[in-house]
């Protein structure tokens, strides 16, 4: 299992009319906890899809709302993989709000596919070589 942490401050032009983090910006904060997850091992989604010729579309997103995040607020998304990927990767996110309560917790599902044709392959090895050591 593999978990990463990062943080985000929650800027007035994400905020609604009572300054909740609108609801509609959650998915953004899952994918800055896994672009960043994946930059932290070393690769980024340039790198996989440039040098790589793979992409990762989502394919589905489970979420639940908890307790808002305000404005101003500064945000720990925890990202988590539970197992090694195949032909999908599933993050597991966990927001929580500067006094460490639970804002908002899911997850998104990812396959991989090749730019040219769209078919699905399974997970590069260089994503498998960089996971190996915390899946044991």
């Amino acid at each position: 299992m593999l978990t990463h942490r990062t943080t985000h401050r929650v800027r007035y032009g994400e905020t609604d009319q009572m300054g909740y983090l609108y609801y509609g910006n959650y998915p953004l904060l899952y994918e800055i906890g896994r672009v960043e997850m994946l930059r932290d091992l070393g690769l980024s989604y340039a790198e996989l899809e440039k040098a790589h010729d793979v992409m990762m579309p989502v394919m589905s997103l489970n979420m639940r709302y908890v307790r808002p995040a305000l404005y101003d607020e500064l945000l720990t998304i925890a990202t988590t993989l539970r197992k090694m990927p195949d032909r999908t990767i599933t993050f597991h996110v966990e927001i929580f709000n500067e006094a460490g309560k639970l804002v908002n917790g899911g997850s998104v599902k990812l396959c991989f596919v090749q730019p040219s044709d769209h078919k699905t392959i399974s997970a590069p090895s260089l994503l498998l070589d960089k996971l190996a050591p915390h899946f044991g």
